[in-house]
C-alpha cells in the first residue's frame, strides 16, 4: 500500500499558485498570465486568499508592481501574515520604470526577506520594464509605452519554464 501511495503521489502534477497585485496599467498581472499558463497555476490577490491555504501548493510566485523600490504594500503585508513553512519553494516577479540586475535585487529585497524569514526558499526572480505613469512622469506620457513587450512577454515564458523544470527536478 505505501508504495501505491508514494508512486500516486509522484505522478501529481506540481501545483502552482501566482499571488499577484497589478494596478496601474496591469503590466504585472501581463507578465503573471504567461507565468500561469506555463506553470498551469491560478492566480489570486492577496485579499482573496489566505495564508493557511499555501500549503497545498508546491510553488508559488509572489509579485506586483514596484512602488518606491518594493513590491505593493498589500503583498508585503500579505507576507507578514504568512504562517512558518520549511522550505516551500518560491519566486519574485515584478515590472518597473526602471530594471537592471542589481535594481531588481534591490526591488525585491524587502518581499525575499520577509518570506524567507517564513521558511521560503527563493528559487528565482523575474523582473522586466512595465508602463510607467506615476508621479511626476504622468507630466511627461510616461516611460516604457508598450510595456511589458512581446519580447518582455517571451522572456517571461522562457523564465517560468525554467523554474519549472528545476522545481520539478529538485523534488
Amino acid at each position: 500500500m505505501e508504495n501505491k501511495e508514494k508512486e500516486s503521489k509522484d505522478q501529481l502534477p506540481m501545483r502552482s499558485l501566482l499571488i499577484l497585485y497589478s494596478y496601474h496599467h496591469h503590466n504585472t498581472e501581463k507578465i503573471a498570465k504567461v507565468f500561469a499558463r506555463v506553470l498551469d497555476a491560478e492566480i489570486k490577490w492577496p485579499n482573496e486568499i489566505n495564508p493557511e491555504e499555501l500549503q497545498e501548493y508546491d510553488l508559488i510566485g509572489f509579485g506586483s508592481g514596484i512602488y518606491s523600490a518594493k513590491h505593493d504594500q498589500s503583498l508585503l503585508e500579505f507576507a507578514d501574515g504568512l504562517l512558518e513553512v520549511h522550505n516551500k519553494k518560491a519566486f519574485l516577479f515584478s515590472t518597473a520604470g526602471i530594471t537592471g540586475k542589481s535594481k531588481a535585487a534591490k526591488d525585491h529585497a524587502t518581499l525575499m526577506e520577509k518570506l524567507e524569514s517564513k521558511g521560503y526558499m527563493i528559487v528565482d526572480e523575474f523582473q522586466c520594464k512595465g508602463f510607467n505613469t506615476n508621479s511626476f512622469l504622468r507630466l511627461f506620457g510616461g516611460i516604457n509605452k508598450g510595456r511589458p513587450n512581446v519580447d518582455d512577454l517571451k522572456n517571461a515564458e522562457n523564465f517560468a519554464w525554467k523554474v519549472k523544470k528545476n522545481t520539478i527536478a529538485q523534488d
